[in-house]
């Protein structure tokens, strides 16, 4: 079984600021917001949800197949995938833009301020569902908006079901796009805050969300899981990392666990906990694609 990945393929420049940035900004003056951070370390990575998530599953030994585009600056990005041995039929490449850039700083606390470019995503929306029988699981995740819509679309059209992932994308849209993307998504996922406003957005509950699909997974970092399923909720604990250098990626190491674990036809509980684990294990390694994980470890 082959997995689509439709989201983006980014370039991510990664810096490091040494205090926190609750130190550096002033609550009382947001409406005359004037700040910089030195940042020490900077490093330029491979990234995007789709790059990240394909890397996780070629990681676990699943069969990735991205949905993405890149701009005139991709080649590189195209290469190192095959090498991975990720099918790169379906990413397109644009000559009109950039691809994707993030630029994603961290404190001392890992929380992070990013900046971000989308170049040749918007463009993604000309890269339709592909019609192929190995294709029988999929994600939605953070993309060009129309891309976001028309993919849900036609995921839902071919009967391949798949998980919405909303990510950062998620303010892009209205409560009645979300509800709608619900309509249409066997599973959702996401993380405590990007849940309360999905919540907030639809006007449904956690619980009520749940009993729309087969099951609802809200990230809760170092604390583990919240695993909904027919307005049942369940917590799948955490796993403490060796090492806490760089949160950036976690969330796409863990929806790379979570589809390798539908893919098996393993209940979501067992995905979770994939999850979990990859999740510590790609924190102490810096960079969204630079971890090794051993799923027989």
């Amino acid at each position: 079984m082959s997995i689509l990945v439709c989201g983006s393929l980014a370039f991510d420049t990664i810096m490091t600021f040494e205090g926190r940035f609750s130190e550096q900004i002033l609550p009382s003056q947001l409406h005359i917001l004037n700040v910089s951070f030195l940042v020490p370390a900077l490093r330029r990575e491979y990234g995007g949800c789709a790059g990240n998530i394909a890397y996780g599953l070629r990681q676990l030994g699943s069969e990735a197949v991205p949905l993405a585009t890149l701009g005139n600056d991709g080649q590189d990005y195209l290469e190192r995938l095959q090498a991975l041995g990720v099918d790169t039929r379906h990413v397109a490449t644009t000559g009109e833009s950039y691809t994707a850039q993030a630029m994603i700083m961290t404190d001392r606390d890992n929380n992070q301020i990013t900046a971000f470019h989308p170049g040749a995503m918007s463009f993604a929306h000309d890269n339709a569902v592909p019609a192929r029988s190995d294709i029988r699981l999929a994600i939605i995740s953070p993309d060009g908006r129309d891309a976001m819509l028309s993919h849900a679309e036609q995921l839902h059209a071919a009967g391949i079901p798949f998980v919405f992932d909303p990510g950062q994308g998620l303010p892009m849209f209205s409560g009645p796009e979300l509800a709608h993307f619900v309509s249409l998504a066997t599973w959702v996922t996401v993380n405590d805050y990007e849940g309360r406003m999905l919540c907030d957005r639809t006007g449904l509950s956690l619980e009520a969300l749940s009993g729309q699909v087969r099951g609802l997974v809200v990230t809760l970092g170092e604390q583990g899981c919240e695993v909904w399923e027919s307005g049942q909720r369940s917590l799948v604990p955490g796993i403490p990392a060796a090492e806490v250098l760089d949160p950036t990626g976690c969330g796409d190491a863990f929806r790379a666990a979570l589809l390798h674990g539908l893919a098996q036809d393993w209940d979501l509980v067992r995905c979770v906990s994939l999850g979990n684990r990859i999740g510590a294990v790609k924190i102490a390694s810096r960079g969204g694609q630079n971890y090794r994980f051993d799923p027989s470890a």
